[in-house]
């Protein structure tokens, strides 16, 4: 279900998604599996965002960046 929200997020959600890549440091995007959840939650209250949103945002971001390095393997 929380993937689902990556694949069909509201117009809320999709707004705060973009909030939180706009905030993101160039190092944050490049390797966001080291993004701590005090960083997670820094981020989210920067733009007012849900922090479970931003979390759930990271997390899938990780997700898809290991699983196109592994079909480019």
């Amino acid at each position: 279900a929380e993937l689902a929200m990556l694949a069909a997020p509201t117009t809320e959600e999709f707004e705060q998604l973009k909030r939180a890549v706009a905030i993101m440091t160039d190092q944050e995007k490049k390797q966001p599996e080291k993004i701590t959840e005090l960083q997670i939650k820094d981020i989210a209250e920067t733009i007012g965002a849900d922090c479970g949103n931003v979390n759930i945002f990271i997390n899938g971001f990780v997700l898809a960046r290991k699983n196109q390095q592994a079909n480019e393997k």
